[in-house]
């Protein structure tokens, strides 16, 4: 007999109070209460084990917002793009004023069976990372194959910035030559400048150095006084970035209708590069931004120099305070420094050239505020002038 039809037997049939009841059974005296008017109201139903679930789920995302997190993720992968809880996230915030947090997103995927288990892959603590601390400090490039509609062989040569991720090109080629190589690469400076080094693998259009010379690539460097760098022979993890890079580049032509030639299949490439640098978050940026507002967010490196001894002596990064305040040490003496509390929490770079200070909104590059650090003052007030450019 269970406990509820106890308790209901010994106050109806045996006339015992209700504190008397509770105490016996151990039971708390506002549940022998409840008790009873269910058992009043509803009779023999009352001894039916009742759901616990909430009354109410005022947490739970509304019938809409679902639907419009599975109908973006069926619509990135049906064009070969990113599909996870970061991205839809970003898009929902981007396009559809809509703040869901990562983990509901993927709780919402998981329980319409989007999520495939993926036992084998590697833990991300396994991973050595490097990253480049400025635009243009280092350029990866890399080339693959990719076949046209009849079959045809066609070589797609791709550069990316190493610090932001940055597709600054990428090209279809019938094959990838030296001359090609060199003439992307003087195409790309003149758009986005002088990198400080390059990235690549020993191929034959990026070096000759196991030839005992130098090839066009390479007397091009040395003439800009760019630093090359080659990765260790048969180890592509050295090139990893525009190795991953190109795998997504491969997903996203693997949902086009194939090119019946080399000019439909540039389109193709320049409408996926517009979309990977401009509206897809990337998760290995800092505060997942996309590729193209992480290459806008700092100062670009140029050849010969590095953050030590460049145009800035050092960036920092930093949150401004809830008072709007940001803090540093110059000469062992610390000073405030005002920003408002318009941008309060806001993720900041702090790039500092002696006195002289620019202080820029880490996640969309806007500059916020621009001094000359006065060491006689404890405190750096806004005013009109300081916060010009």
């Amino acid at each position: 007999m269970s406990i509820a039809r106890l308790v209901i037997t010994a106050v109806i049939v045996e006339g015992r109070s209700q504190a008397d009841v509770a105490r016996s059974y151990g039971v708390s005296p506002g549940w022998v209460s409840k008790l009873l008017a269910r058992y009043r109201r509803e009779g023999e139903a009352a001894f039916t084990p009742r759901s616990r679930r909430p009354h109410t789920t005022p947490n739970q995302l509304p019938d809409t917002t679902v639907e419009v997190i599975l109908t973006l993720r069926r619509h990135l992968t049906a064009q070969g793009m990113d599909a996870g809880a970061h991205t839809i996230a970003w898009h929902l915030r981007h396009h559809h004023q809509l703040t869901v947090s990562h983990s509901t997103i993927w709780r919402t995927l998981d329980r319409a069976g989007l999520i495939i288990p993926e036992p084998k892959k590697r833990p991300k603590s396994s991973y050595i990372r490097f990253q480049a601390d400025q635009p243009n400090e280092c350029w990866q490039s890399d080339f693959t194959h990719w076949p046209l509609a009849d079959g045809t062989d066609i070589e797609i040569l791709s550069w990316i910035d190493d610090h932001s991720r940055f597709a600054l090109g990428c090209t279809a080629h019938r094959p990838v030559t030296g001359p090609a190589v060199v003439a992307t690469f003087r195409t790309l400076t003149s758009t986005y400048g002088t990198p400080a080094s390059t990235l690549t693998d020993n191929g034959l259009v990026y070096t000759a150095r196991f030839r005992g010379g130098r090839n066009m690539f390479e007397h091009e460097l040395r003439a800009r006084g760019i630093e090359q760098k080659n990765g260790h022979p048969n180890h592509p993890q050295t090139q990893g970035k525009v190795e991953r890079f190109q795998q997504t580049m491969k997903k996203a032509l693997s949902a086009n209708t194939p090119a019946t030639t080399i000019a439909e299949l540039q389109q193709q490439l320049d409408t996926f590069r517009d979309y990977y640098n401009t509206q897809r978050p990337h998760r290995s940026l800092e505060h997942v931004v996309t590729p193209a507002v992480a290459y806008a967010a700092r100062p670009k490196a140029v050849p010969g120099t590095a953050i030590e001894g460049g145009e800035h002596n050092r960036i920092r990064t930093d949150v401004v305070d809830s008072n709007g305040k940001l803090t540093l040490r110059h000469n062992g003496k610390l000073h405030h420094i005002g920003i408002g509390r318009t941008h309060a929490r806001t993720p900041v770079l702090m790039l500092i050239q002696d006195l002289n200070i620019h202080i820029i909104d880490a996640r969309t590059g806007e500059l916020i505020r621009a001094l000359d650090l006065d060491p006689t003052k404890d405190y750096q007030p806004q005013n009109k002038k300081s916060s010009e450019p």
